[in-house]
């Protein structure tokens, strides 16, 4: 009975979730409809609204577009308004204002840029015409005022301030440098400070610079480069011009005295040192200022002014280099020779650029061709010296003037050893100092060989040997007071020194072998005897030919020169030793048999005293009124 009812219950649950279930897919299928429905109206209303959404996207694109026009035109309307101020201070001119006028032409460049770059604008063609146009016109007037500008602070320098940019050893006002030698104001200006003259405003030339600057970018390089040649190289000129510079050719040199060409000589040394150190140096620096950024014009330019002011001071050098040769120009071409060395270091830095290479080469080539005519002239000094022709002796014995000429020559070369070394390298591979020993050598070794051939024609064979000495003891005196002296060495000086003593004895030898033999009394058997064993008229005679050959000697020797007061001296002394002594002994022995005679005063005329003081006499130089010659 329980089995029945749990079955009816069972049947009534599964009624219940069929019906459940029924009435659950009605709604369903009613949902589906509804959906569908919402589905067709909102794809109406899509349908309905398409062209709304349309209209509304392109009001926002239009008001985009406006705002843009807007923009584009506020930067145009901008450009147009700086194209007209710029115009404005152009037209102006760049002499009120120049900045501003600069300042305006930036301007005008920056606005053709942007109307080239949008060219789609109606009026861009026209306002590109007008503003090449203005711009056209305002580099025309910048070039005017650069010309102008340029002109105004662009002056000749004058000497005296060109004076005082110089150290003060190689002012012409200094005197303090007067008692040095070559070689020491050589070591003094080693040190020496040369400060270039301003020769434009420090203020004027940013503006200029500026100028050149715009100038270039207008691509009117030629305007530019001919203006600053003309201005500058003509103030370059002017400046030399007043130092004194002046174009000379080799007929003009040729033609000169040599005092005249010696003093232009000296002023062409002094010129060259302040062209390169202080004009060319001044060009150089302000060149590179007012043409900095302009670097394919700063080196020609550079060139184009130097140019001729360089070939007016080296053709001068180059006249000298090829003028005839002498040798009193031998020292003022080492000076030129050298004045060109120390300036070679700034030639090359001024002039390095390949613009400049002509000049440069120039400098080098009249460098090279001085030492070369000094060289050679060298070689013809040693030759002259050698075949001086000179007939007539030194009347007195003294010093020939062939002598002091030649060994002042010699000392004048010592004062330029350094020069000298480097001139023997220019063509030498050798020992440039045992180079210097041997010209040396053969100098003075030629001035002996023509002194000794002087000596010659002397008839006093005594004045042969004086004359020989004074010019070797001349020779060896001025070797040990020179710097020669280091180079030919001691043994040098006391070869000559001996044969200087050399001289000295044949001298005493030759002058008076003679009258010392007439104080030598030998008696019968052949030696020295009393005064018992000469006769009174043999020693009377002996008295009266040494009277007659002492005065003269006297007469004759004291007319002779022995200039330097030490060897004057020595040589006095040197024959009073052997005379006096030999006179007193003679007064002593064979006086007295005199004396006791008749007239003795006039066979004894003279005391040692007398004697010693009448040797005082010789070598004085003196002229008597009897003129007669004994040489």
């Amino acid at each position: 009975m329980g089995v029945p009812k749990a079955m009816d219950a069972l049947r009534q649950r599964a009624a219940t979730v069929k019906e459940s279930l029924h009435k659950s897919q009605t709604i369903t299928d009613n949902m589906v409809n509804i959906l569908g429905s919402f589905d067709y109206r909102l794809s109406a209303l899509e349908t309905a609204m398409r062209p709304t959404q349309i209209r509304t996207h392109s009001i926002r694109r239009a008001h985009e577009n406006i705002d843009k026009t807007l923009k584009s035109a506020e930067v145009i309307l901008g450009q147009f308004d700086l194209t007209r101020k710029a115009e404005a201070k152009i037209l102006r001119g760049p002499h009120e204002d120049l900045e501003s006028y600069l300042e305006a032409i930036d301007q005008l460049r920056s606005n053709i840029k942007f109307f080239s770059n949008n060219q789609s604008f109606k009026s861009s063609n026209g306002v590109l015409n007008q503003c090449n146009n203005l711009l056209g016109k305002a580099i025309s007037k910048l070039e005017e005022e650069f010309r102008q500008l340029l002109k105004n602070y662009s002056q000749p320098v004058e000497p005296d301030r060109l004076f005082d940019c110089l150290p003060n050893s190689l002012r012409p006002s200094d005197e303090n440098d007067g008692g040095k030698s070559h070689s020491e104001q050589q070591k003094s200006l080693q040190t020496a400070v040369f400060k270039p003259p301003t020769l434009i405003p420090p203020r004027v030339l940013p503006l200029l610079h500026d100028l050149a600057q715009q100038m270039a970018l207008a691509g009117h390089q030629q305007q530019l480069f001919r203006i600053y040649r003309d201005i500058r190289s003509s103030v370059l000129e002017q400046s030399l011009r007043k130092l004194g510079v002046e174009r000379l050719s080799k007929e003009d040199v040729q033609k000169m005295p040599w005092e005249v060409l010696e003093a232009k000589i000296g002023n062409w040394i002094h010129h060259m040192r302040i062209a390169v150190k202080l004009l060319f140096a001044g060009e150089r620096k302000i060149c590179d200022q007012i043409l900095e950024g302009v670097n394919t014009l700063r080196d020609p330019i550079f060139a184009e002014v130097t140019a001729n002011s360089v070939s007016v001071l080296l053709s001068f050098g180059e006249a000298i280099a090829k003028s005839r040769r002498s040798p009193e120009k031998l020292f003022v071409l080492l000076d030129m020779y050298e004045i060109m060395r120390e300036l070679q270091s700034e030639i090359h830095y001024l002039f390095g650029s390949k613009a400049c290479m002509e000049m440069r080469e120039a400098s080098i080539s009249l460098t090279k061709r001085l030492a070369q005519t000094a060289q050679e002239t060298f070689g013809d000094f040693e030759e002259a010296v050698e075949k001086d022709a000179t007939k007539t002796a030194v009347f007195d014995g003294t010093v020939h003037p062939l002598t002091s000429y030649v060994i002042n020559y010699v000392k004048f070369l010592f004062d330029y050893q350094t020069t000298l070394k480097l001139l023997f390298e220019e063509f030498d591979e050798g020992n440039p100092a045992a180079k210097l020993e041997a010209v040396t050598t053969r100098i003075i070794m030629a001035l002996h060989n023509n002194l000794d051939g002087k000596s010659r024609q002397y008839k006093d064979p005594a004045l042969t040997q004086l004359f020989l000495m004074n010019n070797v003891h001349y020779i060896v005196r001025s070797v040990r007071r020179s710097e020669a002296k280091e180079v030919l060495g001691d043994d040098w000086v006391q070869i000559h020194r001996r044969i200087v003593q050399q001289h000295a004895n044949q001298y005493k030898r030759v002058s008076w072998a003679k009258i010392l033999q007439c104080l030598s009394v030998q008696g019968p058997g052949g030696f020295g005897g009393d005064s018992t064993s000469v006769s009174r008229a043999m020693i009377k005679d002996r008295f009266k030919i040494f009277n007659t050959q002492f005065e003269e000697l006297h007469h004759r020797q004291s007319q002779w020169t022995v200039p330097d007061s030490e060897l004057r001296e020595s040589l006095r002394l040197a024959v009073a030793e052997v005379l006096l002594p030999a006179y007193r002994s003679f007064i002593r022995r064979f006086g007295p048999m005199i004396e006791n005679g008749k007239n003795p005063q006039k066979y004894i005329r003279y005391s040692t005293e007398d004697l010693e003081r009448m040797l005082n006499e010789f070598f004085e130089g003196k002229q008597w009124n009897d003129q007669r010659r004994y040489n």
